[in-house]
């Protein structure tokens, strides 16, 4: 049955740290936030669990879930399947935020749009269309290349063999490549639902255990 994510994240009890307290015995129940689950591997490893998808301008983590499981609390289900922890560094944003943010990033217009991130190989192939530099290597600025084609030496430098990739170009990419993303087709939300069973409840015997659902910390007194 599903739930909100936080319904299946079990409780620490905290022990007050209020330093008014003359007694440290107070504890207050709090979610584990430290508590985190990893889907199995052979969920993961199967490819026909999922199905790709491009989010859209302005989407959001609980719009995707409605989009597809017509329940915007399965958010974290998105989440989870492409293993995003940071929601505002891992997941695309609009384009007024991503243009203040790189802006911020460089400092000025001349670092962002002039500035050289790295330079990348351009494909070269010999005269029988062998491919003997595949595109999209990173090199360093004076990388050349030498070879023999049909008994003749050659070498390719410059613009010939490599091209300049701005600051605006990288970051554009970085935020484009946030874009896809992997959706957990919804026959299969009960495999995750049960994981999540599984995996999220302490174990009986682990350190401070109370309960399933309950460790507890240690009484450690922080003040004088």
């Amino acid at each position: 049955m599903s739930k909100p994510y936080f319904r299946y994240v079990p409780n620490f009890g905290y022990i007050s740290r209020n330093k008014d307290e003359k007694q440290l015995s107070e504890y207050i129940v709090v979610k584990n936030l430290f508590k985190r689950a990893k889907l199995f591997d052979d969920l993961f490893a199967n490819l026909a669990y999922f199905q790709k998808y491009t989010i859209l301008p302005g989407e959001r983590p609980d719009n995707v879930a409605y989009k597809f499981y017509d329940n915007s609390d399965l958010d974290w289900v998105i989440l989870l399947s492409n293993n995003i922890l940071d929601i505002k560094s891992e997941w695309p944003v609009s384009q007024q935020t991503f243009d203040a943010q790189i802006l911020e990033k460089y400092d000025s217009y001349q670092k962002l749009y002039s500035g050289i991130h790295h330079y990348e190989t351009i494909e070269v192939k010999d005269s029988k269309g062998k491919i003997l530099v595949p595109s999209g290597l990173i090199v360093p600025e004076n990388y050349f290349f030498d070879y023999y084609d049909r008994g003749v030496y050659k070498t390719i430098s410059g613009n010939n063999i490599r091209v300049e990739i701005t600051n605006y170009d990288y970051e554009v990419r970085l935020n484009e490549k946030k874009k896809n993303i992997y959706v957990l087709k919804p026959e299969y939300l009960n495999v995750v639902f049960n994981d999540m069973d599984i995996l999220m409840p302490y174990k009986k015997g682990s350190q401070q255990y109370i309960s399933e659902n309950l460790k507890k910390g240690d009484n450690i007194r922080l003040y004088e």
